[in-house]
């Protein structure tokens, strides 16, 4: 009997496969189940694999994403290409980067439709100057400069040339990831349109954009076609600020950039800024310099316009801020202190308190679905260890993890609970600002990872659970029961047909669900649409 008691389908510790299944060993020494190609495409797009994790150096894990691009590549080209479109378009990655990467290795594919539909996708993809110089560093690492790829960029220019952005294009990105306008140009040998041409009166002013990136037609007159470059122009040889803050009145699209950098500490620069509808995300990333030269003081007539912008849903949506941007937003400005700078500003309250407003109203609107859930946050030590971040490394996983748990919360009855190899006792509400529920799970950060443990401690207290939510970095090796046999029993014991949703918040290639349970997802991780599909999820029936 002494080592038949070791083999049991029900309870298996989690140092060891559950009998029978396809579990794999994890990078922690403990095993879960290996999800399938497409799901670990999703997870390197939307949350892409520069921080690394806890186990796993950010070389390995980077090693092991461009292998899932690969592979899904061979599998099926044409879906791959379809994910990384969709998950560009829809706004659901805080960071393109992932998407250019994975583009990049489409359109130096082996297999020709996939190559051809990854170029055709480039405008879809390749939404910016900045994108653009980007994709082209990933690209030349994967192929060379063929007639393909020089037709594509061709489309790329002509296409914001049809859209009437290209000058200013031009202008905001004229050097990024050590390409300019003009290196691009010549590598891909665009012709401009000859005066034979059917287009030639309507494609003029593309000839004269792309004479003028090339450094052949300087504008020196504020005239059109051309107006923007000619003001551009003027604005790099005006002597004094308060030049500038006429030409921008006088041209509204003239970006920030554009400006000299000497005129950038007047305040009346950074007002006509405003006064023209700073974009969404520069107006994000400019918080600080304008606290810091005084424009947005407390009560200030400027702070209320910037509050009333931050806070507006609409227009959060139409720029298709991502949540996680906002929260590293909220963090920077709130700390007063730049993170690869020595600047220094002292924050605005009510800045402050509009980011952190805009944060939820960020997330898409989702309908209460009237289930009890226990979001079940988790604090091993990994979860905050520094080399497990997500959103390009600005965040660690706890604090993906608490703001998405909140964004539950605060529509969905719940209990708010965190584990490590055991249960933590915690008191969150979501009416609660973000920082200090951090402030209290980072409190709690010890020992290794359990995420059996919610489910067991919802089924010795007879909790009514109808949906685990469980944030997590997937590294789980502890515990003497896998989450999913914790799941079949408390099914069994209270009659609920309860379901585990596991949100993953590092990019790795394990799960902590049973891919084969219906009652089981397995999420992406901080993506703005996930509260919207937990609630889909936790609607839903568990038949498969």
């Amino acid at each position: 009997m002494g080592y038949l008691s070791q083999y049991s389908t029900k309870q298996t510790p989690q140092s060891e496969p559950i009998p029978g299944s396809t579990q794999v060993a994890n990078s922690a020494g403990g095993y879960a189940w290996s999800v399938d190609v497409w799901t670990r495409l999703e997870r390197f797009l939307i949350l892409g694999a520069e921080g690394g994790t806890y186990y796993i150096g950010e070389r390995d894990l980077v090693r092991e994403n461009a292998g899932v691009v690969l592979e899904a590549l061979k599998l099926d080209g044409g879906r791959a290409v379809r994910l990384i479109r969709d998950i560009s378009f829809s706004g659901r990655a805080p960071k393109q980067s992932p998407a250019l990467f994975a583009l990049a290795m489409a359109a130096a594919s082996d297999d020709e439709s996939t190559r051809l539909y990854a170029l055709d996708s480039i405008n879809s993809v390749v939404r910016t100057g900045s994108h653009l110089f980007e994709f082209l560093g990933y690209v030349q690492q994967f192929r060379g400069w063929g007639r393909g790829l020089r037709n594509a960029v061709g489309r790329w220019y002509a296409a914001h040339a049809e859209k009437g952005d290209l000058d200013y294009q031009l202008i905001k990105y004229r050097q990024r990831a050590g390409w300019t306008h003009r290196d691009v140009l010549r590598q891909a040998h665009i012709r401009t349109v000859t005066a034979d041409h059917p287009g030639y009166e309507r494609m003029n002013a593309f000839n004269a954009s792309l004479r003028w990136a090339v450094g052949k037609e300087p504008r020196n007159e504020l005239e059109k076609p051309g107006a923007l470059l000619a003001a551009f122009d003027r604005a790099q040889r005006v002597p004094e600020s308060r030049d500038t803050v006429e030409l921008i009145k006088q041209f509204p699209d003239l970006p920030r950039e554009a400006l000299k950098p000497e005129h950038l500490v007047d305040p009346d620069v950074w007002a006509a800024l405003l006064d023209n509808g700073m974009p969404m995300t520069a107006l994000l990333r400019n918080l600080a310099n304008m606290t810091r030269i005084g424009l947005l003081a407390p009560m200030g007539w400027y702070t209320k316009l910037v509050t009333d912008q931050l806070t507006d849903a609409e227009r959060l949506r139409k720029a298709r801020v991502h949540p996680i941007n906002l929260l590293i937003a909220l963090r920077t400005y709130a700390s007063g202190h730049g993170q690869r700078s020595s600047n220094i500003w002292t924050p605005t309250a009510d800045i402050v308190d509009a980011l952190d407003a805009a944060f939820y109203k960020s997330f898409e609107f989702v309908e209460p679905t009237g289930k009890a859930h226990m979001l079940a946050i988790d604090v091993s030590a990994s979860m905050e260890w520094p080399g497990n971040r997500t959103a390009g490394g600005a965040l660690t996983s706890l604090e993906a993890a608490g703001a998405m748990a909140m964004v539950t919360a605060a529509r969905e009855p719940h209990m708010v609970v965190a584990f490590s190899r055991e249960m933590i006792g915690v008191t969150i509400s979501p009416r609660q600002r973000l920082d200090d529920v951090l402030a209290q799970l980072r409190n709690l950060l010890h020992g290794g990872t359990d995420v059996a443990q919610p489910i067991l401690a919802a089924q010795r207290n007879g909790l009514k659970i109808d949906q685990f939510v469980v944030y997590t970095d997937n590294e789980t090796w502890a515990g003497s029961t896998h989450p999913a046999q914790a799941l079949r029993s408390y099914r069994q014991t209270s009659g609920i047909p309860a379901k585990l949703a596991a949100v993953a918040m590092s990019a790795n290639e394990y799960s902590v669900g049973d891919p084969n349970d219906p009652g089981t997802l397995n999420v992406v991780g901080f993506d703005a649409s996930v509260p919207a599909v937990l609630a889909d999820f936790a609607k839903g029936s568990n038949d498969a």
